[in-house]
């Protein structure tokens, strides 16, 4: 009976996928806090561990010790495989795991497959989880064979080095983790555009959303075919990563501490990086410290904005973004309905961007208030590290090792709301659905 009334209070497959990420990140901690983790051979302490794991977890990228430095062979494999099971999702790895077993899904793992996949349809979950995670390891295959080419060919490193290298930068930037094995990211590379390149690329592929990407490999010929959520999401990135390339451009070009001193080629190559990792990967070429702040507001709102739902990528999603820009021009337009296209959008949608988007903007003005209470640092790099704790893009202008205790534990909550979503963890928190049986009278009020 005790059993059973305590699953009952976790019917709601939100909250399974809360409860999963929480499960990995503790089980993380503990791997993670084990003397054997470290290259130090002690203990890395709880706080540190359990932000790495978070950070790990959530495809965040923000650290508090540096990963090549203070983790062991032992420690960045640990890291790797939470980056790899926070990216497909708890739920996704489940479904997987109960179809070997089994050979069948239940219909409860569907639904539970389904809250973490964004299918549309439980009966195709099975299909679009094998799809997933096939989908998935091609990609970081694809993306570790050229990164392992380099290392070996371009810059000497022994055969198994340049493999370990190799395999988990592709695990960090398919997933959009951030997560680097050298002390300044990836500012060695600079101007390299097979290493910037194609870690961009994985960066952008796994941001798109699952749903985009298989629906784009059917039907990419046929830009009409396209649902609502391909175009807008497909619109969206490529409008983001344009304007950001050329606002990088602007703002750093004579800056001699970031792309000032790279000659045109490389000034482009490293705008467009710096353009794609706010995506939600912390990938960074540029000593992010040394940008401009008007760099660091850019930054900002490309972060809060994200990537592509159903990804590895955090933020309020590109969908959510669009859809509010169509609410807002349909409302300027005068026009009772929001139309997208030639589809009109549904009233549960609009509702839905509107609430996350608040939500989050109300989550990001607290934390900052928070975190500027429990630091000595300014507004701008505050704001900045809060912004990409919560978009789980990892970017930092250097203040994260010195939040202090109060400050790193407000930025693991951050992360995990960032990765699991407001609006599923607020869900996840109501313990059962309530459907009102009557209406009220409608009435007007003066708005402005």
């Amino acid at each position: 009976m005790a059993r059973g009334s305590l699953l009952s209070r976790f019917q709601h497959p939100t909250q399974v996928v809360v409860l999963g990420f929480g499960a990995a990140v503790l089980l993380g901690s503990l791997l993670l806090a084990l003397p054997v983790a470290t290259t130090s051979g002690e203990s890395a302490g709880w706080l540190a561990a359990l932000f790495t794991a978070t950070s790990a977890v959530c495809v965040t990228g923000l650290v508090v010790v540096d990963t090549a430095g203070h983790w062991s062979a032992f420690g960045e494999v640990v890291i790797a495989g939470l980056i790899q099971v926070g990216g497909l999702g708890i739920m996704t790895l489940a479904t997987v795991f109960t179809v070997l077993v089994s050979g069948r899904i239940g219909l409860r793992v569907r639904i539970l497959a389904q809250a973490e996949t964004k299918t549309l349809s439980m009966a195709d979950v099975r299909v679009v989880v094998g799809k997933v995670v096939l989908f998935s390891l091609a990609c970081e295959a694809a993306v570790a064979m050229v990164l392992t080419a380099r290392f070996l060919l371009g810059y000497g490193e022994p055969f198994g080095r340049a493999l370990y290298l190799g395999v988990f930068h592709a695990i960090s930037s398919f997933n959009n983790a951030g997560f680097a094995l050298w002390p300044d990211n990836l500012v060695r590379f600079v101007g390299d555009p097979w290493i910037c390149l194609a870690i961009a690329l994985a960066v952008i592929v796994g941001g798109l959303g699952f749903p985009v990407v298989f629906e784009l490999l059917k039907t990419w010929r046929q830009p009409r075919r396209w649902s609502m959520l391909t175009r807008v999401t497909v619109a969206v990135t490529a409008v983001l990563l344009v304007a950001g390339t050329l606002v990088f451009l602007g703002t750093e070009w004579h800056n001699p501490r970031t792309l000032g001193a790279l000659d045109d080629p490389g000034k482009f190559l490293a705008a467009f990086f710096t353009a794609v990792m706010p995506r939600t990967a912390g990938f960074n070429s540029l000593d992010i410290s040394q940008m401009h702040p008007s760099s660091w507001l850019a930054t900002d709102v490309l972060m809060f904005v994200g990537g592509g739902s159903a990804g590895t990528a955090g933020g309020i999603k590109v969908t959510t973004f669009g859809l509010l820009a169509f609410v807002i021009w349909a409302e300027l337009r005068g026009e009772p309905q929001v139309n997208v296209g030639r589809r009109r959008l549904s009233e549960q949608a609009q509702r839905q961007a509107i609430s996350l988007a608040v939500i989050s903007v109300g989550l990001v003005a607290v934390s900052t208030y928070l975190m500027l209470v429990f630091t000595p640092h300014n507004l701008d790099r505050v704001l900045f590290e809060v912004v990409s704790a919560f978009g789980t893009a990892g970017l930092s202008t250097g203040i994260t090792a010195d939040t202090g205790t109060a400050g790193q534990l407000l930025l693991v909550l951050l992360m995990f709301v960032g990765r699991t979503g407001p609006l599923t963890l607020g869900s996840a928190l109501a313990l059962k659905q309530r459907t009102r049986h009557y209406e009220l009278p409608e009435q007007s009020v003066i708005v402005g």
